[in-house]
This record gives structure tokens, sequence and C-alpha cells, in this order.
């Protein structure tokens, strides 16, 4: 694997065609209208959102993530990385980071569901230490599939090096 160096810093609303983009272009991510992100930027919108993109040197966003916050709680909404971000370490360096930014946020666990078939996530949030929970089944449509729960306890988290603040 050759890791992809890339920047992760708070979402803004000039990076929201770019992470409709890349949403858009995995059939795994979920397609949220640009109000779903829009509220997600905002400060005062309840729950409390965190939502960060990994910008490349010379590639500009190449991935992004969205976690709500409701301490001690919090749930990963969504997590994507580009075609051409992915298995280079950018989904773990996101992940670093959000795991920092939710501690700030007084998070001590962290919830999340995906695709039965997404290998790729599963074997990405097995490695960083997650449980699973339970399955909800035929939860998604196009096609119908079962969702995965999982689980973290966020001092728990193996393979990832907490970063605590945005860079």
């Amino acid at each position: 694997m050759i890791s992809l160096p890339v920047r992760v810093r708070r979402m803004t609303p000039a990076d929201l065609g770019r992470v409709m983009e890349i949403a858009q272009s995995l059939k795994e991510a979920p397609h949220w209208p640009l109000s779903a992100y829009e509220t997600a930027l905002n400060a005062q919108s309840a729950p409390l959102r965190i939502a960060l993109v990994a910008e490349g040197v010379e590639s500009g966003v190449v991935g992004f993530a969205v976690a709500s916050v409701v301490p001690p709680q919090a749930e990963l909404e969504t997590i994507a990385v580009a075609a051409e971000g992915q298995r280079r370490g950018v989904g773990r360096n996101l992940f670093a980071v959000l795991v920092g930014e939710l501690a700030i946020a007084h998070a001590e666990e962290l919830f999340l569901e995906v695709r039965a078939s997404n290998r790729a996530a599963l074997a990405l949030y097995l490695s960083l230490g997650f449980k699973e929970t339970g399955r909800r089944s035929r939860y998604y449509i196009d096609p119908v599939e079962d969702a995965l729960l999982f689980a973290l306890r966020l001092g728990d988290s193996t393979g990832v090096a907490v970063v605590t603040t945005l860079v």
C-alpha cells in the first residue's frame, strides 16, 4: 500500500460539490441531498455534527467523514474515500482525526451501521477495534441488504493514532 499524504480539516461549504461527487461515485456511500451536508456544517443544528475532509496536496478533497454527537455517544454517519484514495490510508487518517474531535466533544462510544456486503469498510472497522453488536435485517434498499451494527469504546480503538487537533 502506497500512502497518500493528506491534510484533514473541517469541511466547509466550498467542499460540498466535491463531497457530493465522491459520495455519488461510490455505490456503498449514502447519497445524501445537499441540504443534509449543509445541516452537518451548521454549528447551531442539533445534534452537533463533526464534518471533516481529507485533502491531498495535489489532488484536492479525496475523502470525508461526518459524525453526530450526543455525549457520551456518537454515530459515524458516513465516511467515504474517492477511488483514487482508497487503500492508501486516507480513511484511517480521517478516522484518527475524527476520534480526536469526538474526544473533545466528550463522546466515549462510537456507533455505526454498514452494508453486510461492504467488505472494504468491514475490514477497516474491524482493524480499528469496532465490535459487531447486531444486525438489521433488510435495512438497506437498492439492493435490499442487511445492515451490520458496530460499536467502539473510543479509549479502545486500535490501529489508529489519535490526533487531538485538526491540522
